[in-house]
């Protein structure tokens, strides 16, 4: 009898990236499986999940208000109708299990699942989970957690799935990572030979890092540093303005870029990163045991704090809140640590001891049996 699985998750690149991670290792596990992907057509997903050649059925949007709105009385009719749709992809494919990695599409599958008595398996991505997943919780037969703070009863730690090109360069770290350096410098313009920070604020960039990183680029390039500060799209304007005036000599040192499609070349040079601390960024860096200094995202429930902590308790990183981030605690801060390598190796090896590369072939061993395949 062969093998079907549905992995319901999308909207962010935070909930699709996992899902793609597992659907690779299903696909290397067992090859012979039937794979769909549920989404909507506003999410990430319907660019991705295709892309990476996996076949995707759609489902309506159907937003949770979470406060009083004229949305509650079109709730019922509109989650119905993706209960609906989920359904009939299950019943159409003979889904044996189904995976959800939160977000707008996992509550109807939950649900659909729950009816047909298909077993449910539920991967969270962040320390604090999310509505999907504490309403899928109360019935799934595994629950997978990145963080062992998670409040989710009778998960199981086994950490985020790595993208494949962060998960083939764990690897290659392992093997030898001056030369994996020394070529990833290459391709972006940057001497291995000397400390390199990597400054992000992910795609969007974060206007605090920018600001606070570009003020006091003069004090850091002058202890013999190169940046890479990846500013976000459209925002490396008010960057390159406040670096014009830094001394010419060191001006070559600081390599601007609004966004670097491979991360893992940024990953594979950098002695320290500064950055935002969303689940994906902090799972990726213990994974490869890069230092950090995160900057949690001052807005939300508090989740990214959280999720910075199992790395900053280990020793692999440092940890500052938004509004005490200023050009002079940089510079008192990351001009000491990149000269210390001694420090920055203890940093690298904290920070891979709470680092979970295996974490997809981890969850794929709890689909499996939860549906009751065959252990590989």
């Amino acid at each position: 009898m062969s093998k079907s699985i549905l992995l319901a998750g999308g909207g962010t690149a935070g909930h699709v990236n996992p899902l793609l991670a597992v659907a690779d290792q299903i696909r290397a596990t067992y090859p012979d499986a039937v794979i769909r992907v549920l989404g909507t057509k506003e999410g990430l997903e319907s660019d991705l999940v295709p892309a990476r050649g996996f076949d995707l059925d759609l489902v309506p949007r159907v937003p949770m208000p979470r406060k009083p709105s004229p949305a509650w009385f079109t709730l019922p009719k509109n989650l119905n109708a993706a209960v609906r749709a989920a359904r009939e992809t299950m019943v159409t494919y003979e889904t044996d299990v189904v995976i959800g990695f939160g977000g707008y599409v996992s509550t109807p599958a939950y649900l659909a699942a729950r009816k047909l008595g298909v077993p449910v398996v539920i991967q969270e991505q962040n320390a604090r989970p999310g509505l999907a997943n504490r309403l899928g919780a109360r019935w799934a037969s595994a629950i997978s957690t990145t963080f062992a703070q998670t409040a989710l009863k009778g998960a199981q730690v086994t950490g985020l799935p790595l993208r494949h090109e962060i998960a083939d360069l764990a690897d290659r770290l392992t093997t030898d990572r001056a030369a994996v350096r020394s070529t990833a410098a290459q391709e972006l313009g940057l001497d291995p030979a000397r400390p390199i920070l990597v400054v992000t604020g992910g795609s969007l960039g974060a206007l605090s890092l920018n600001t606070a990183v570009s003020r006091a680029a003069g004090q850091l390039l002058a202890q013999g540093m190169q940046i890479l500060h990846l500013t976000g799209r459209g925002k490396s304007g008010p960057v390159l303005a406040a670096i014009s005036d830094i001394d010419p000599t060191l001006r070559p040192d600081y390599h601007v870029l609004e966004y670097l499609a491979q991360m893992d070349l940024a990953y594979a040079v950098a002695d320290l990163v500064v950055c935002r601390s969303g689940a994906g960024t902090v799972c990726e860096l213990a994974a490869l045991g890069v230092p950090a200094i995160f900057v949690p995202l001052p807005i939300g429930n508090g989740e990214q704090r959280l999720n910075a902590m199992d790395m900053v308790n280990a020793g692999g990183a440092l940890l500052v809140a938004d509004q005490d981030l200023t050009a002079q605690w940089l510079v008192d801060t990351v001009n000491p640590l990149l000269v210390d390598g001694q420090k920055l190796a203890a940093m690298s090896a904290s920070a891979r001891s709470v680092g979970q590369p295996d974490a997809a072939q981890k969850i794929v061993a709890l689909v499996a049996q939860a549906a009751g395949w065959e252990k590989k």
